[in-house]
């Protein structure tokens, strides 16, 4: 058997199913995301039921939920009958996960979920059956067939359920102008939680941890100054403190290339002028971005008056855990 083959077609018509149920997507989705986020607004909370894998899915997508702000719970079926039914409030949400429609249990609990003023919502993938019939909203999650090569374990079809969980809490979140600030909150322990917490402030090199030079001084004076405080790069300063431009080790290593005497030379000659900077103000997260996407080691700090107050090296982020 070709191992590798057959991990491609499992993954194939995933994928395939995947691209067939975003055709599906009609005017019942948007309603379920004004039907939840009508809900959350009068504080109140999202429901998931689901029986077998498609509670295990619940689960999955009431976590994603959560991470992001919208308030969920999932129930049991067979608990709820014994008391759990009491997580119900009026104005709730339900959402419920049945890929045939007909799981008996979820069923038999429907009456009981109707006795409380909520809407449910079916994630189905029989759009004619009882659950979808009994639903006030149903989102299509229906497949061609399961990736098992018998077409019996739930594979395209749990992973369909699981993407429309995922589709509903993403625009969901956008909906509800959802932001970074708001997602660190719910993820501190994180790296990402960190960089979104985190100030420039609490993060750069500052007072005499911060290499600079005057406007005046040669390249050895920076390079000087780059070693006395270990950084990678040197700030350089005009006659009133603003910044002129910054020098780094890259600039060092090119200049020296061409010229192996440019020490004496002034910094101003090979300094990058008008270097990107962030405000103490800025997240952290902001400087994780502008070192990725500007391929660059070194961040200038400055204050409201364009003078420089610290330098963020991007191995700081390293050892804080941001990157």
């Amino acid at each position: 058997m070709d191992f590798e083959a057959k991990a491609r077609w499992v993954i194939g018509m995933q994928a395939d199913s995947l691209k067939e149920m975003a055709s599906h997507i009609a005017a019942s989705f948007g309603e379920a995301v004004n039907a939840i986020q009508s809900a959350l607004e009068n504080r109140g909370k999202v429901v998931i039921i689901g029986v077998g894998k498609s509670g295990n899915v619940g689960h999955k997508i009431a976590a994603t939920l959560n991470s992001t702000g919208a308030t969920a719970v999932v129930l049991n079926s067979q608990n709820a009958l014994h008391g759990d039914l009491g997580l119900l409030s009026d104005g709730d949400v339900v959402l419920t996960l049945s890929y045939s429609g007909e799981t008996q249990e979820l069923l038999d609990l429907l009456p009981f979920v109707r006795s409380f003023d909520v809407k449910i919502i079916a994630l189905c993938g029989k759009v004619g059956s009882s659950l979808s019939a009994a639903a006030d909203l149903t989102l299509d999650t229906s497949v061609a067939r399961e990736a098992c090569p018998l077409n019996l374990a739930p594979t395209c079809s749990s992973t369909a359920m699981l993407v429309m969980g995922d589709a509903l809490a993403m625009v969901l979140l956008e909906s509800r102008g959802f932001t970074e600030s708001d997602f660190a909150r719910y993820h501190p322990g994180g790296s990402l939680g960190r960089a979104l917490l985190l100030k420039v402030g609490d993060v750069m090199r500052r007072d005499e941890k911060m290499p600079t030079v005057g406007i005046g001084a040669s390249v050895v004076d920076a390079v000087a100054e780059m070693n006395r405080s270990r950084a990678g790069a040197c700030l350089i300063l005009d006659e009133s403190g603003r910044l002129a431009g910054i020098f780094t080790h890259g600039d060092f290593a090119r200049g020296y290339e061409n010229d192996p005497a440019l020490g004496a030379l002034p910094v101003a000659d090979l300094m990058t002028r008008n270097p990107i900077y962030l405000t103490e103000d800025s997240l952290a997260v902001e400087a994780v971005n502008k070192v990725g996407e500007k391929r660059i080691d070194d961040i200038v700090v400055v204050n409201e008056q364009g003078k420089p107050v610290g330098l963020i090296d991007a191995q700081d982020l390293a050892r804080l855990k941001l990157v």
